[in-house]
């Protein structure tokens, strides 16, 4: 009987520890309370977008001379009665076409903007934009310095893989964290590898970097890759248990192989036990 107890007792620790070992990989951040408040304190809310190429902007100037400074704005005309209009002047018919406002910025970095020409963006921040197109316009084409306001209008994140809702997923306030873009996609399934989700972001230099997370550890926190950037592609890998179940067999087959193993098992089981006991 004493054997009995102790073969049965090792059986219960083994699957105790089996499952508070499995259990560790599923909490995310654990013990970020213990993260000092100052350290905290000192990492960015929210990344500053670096602009790229592909990305869509629109950069809106205005001024106390609306008339003036809309020559500067992509899509606006002024008639002849001096109003202004959305569209493009066509000489040829004599109409207004519609235009989109956004710039494309091509594979050099640059925009095609209004009177100016080619103005290179890429690789600035938003507030630096502001800035070029400031210094373009005044004081050559007009007698006030005008105000611009620059907008991201691609800003998107792809997460796949072990998570709910995969997907692409837009951003109208141009910041997003590696937890909210989780959260969007739906959160990652149980089967997914928690301490090693892959990220794979286009630098600056139109080259693709690849970092490895682990949602596990509290320091994601003040990670500098915790803040996502425009085009960021978000992978969860799946476990092995996730990939073993990739296996399709036959139904029939599957439900067979389930029951003979059980009774293996048990078979095996009585009988370590009967000779434990003799």
């Amino acid at each position: 009987m004493r054997k009995l107890i102790k073969v049965l007792s090792l059986v219960g620790l083994v699957i105790s520890t089996s499952c508070s070992t499995a259990y560790k990989k599923v909490p995310y951040m654990v013990d970020a309370e213990t993260i000092p408040v100052e350290v905290l304190s000192q990492v960015n809310s929210s990344a500053n977008p670096i602009i790229g190429t592909g990305d869509l902007l629109n950069i809106e100037v205005t001024g106390t001379d609306m008339v003036a400074v809309s020559l500067f704005n992509k899509g606006k005309y002024v008639t002849p009665e001096g109003t202004i209009t959305q569209g493009t002047n066509n000489s040829m018919n004599g109409n207004y076409e519609k235009s989109t406002q956004y710039y494309l910025v091509d594979k050099d970095g640059d925009i095609d903007f209004p009177i100016i020409g080619k103005l290179h963006v890429g690789g600035l921040t938003k507030e630096q934009i502001v800035e070029v197109v400031q210094d373009a316009i005044y004081p050559k084409y007009i007698k006030e310095r005008p105000t611009v306001d620059v907008r991201l209008m691609n800003f998107r994140i792809t997460v796949l893989g072990a998570v709910r809702s995969p997907g692409i997923i837009e951003s109208k306030t141009e910041s997003l964290n590696l937890l909210e873009a989780i959260a969007e996609a739906g959160d990652l399934d149980i089967r997914g590898e928690r301490d090693n989700v892959m990220l794979i972001r286009l630098n600056g230099n139109g080259q693709r970097e690849i970092h490895r997370l682990n949602l596990n550890d509290k320091n994601i926190l003040l990670s500098p890759y915790f803040n996502l950037k425009q085009n960021d592609i978000i992978y969860v890998q799946p476990n092995k248990s996730a990939a073993q179940a990739a296996w399709q067999l036959n139904p029939a087959v599957g439900a067979t192989i389930t029951i003979v193993g059980g009774l293996s098992s048990v078979a095996s089981l009585i009988i370590g036990i009967v000779n434990l006991s003799k």
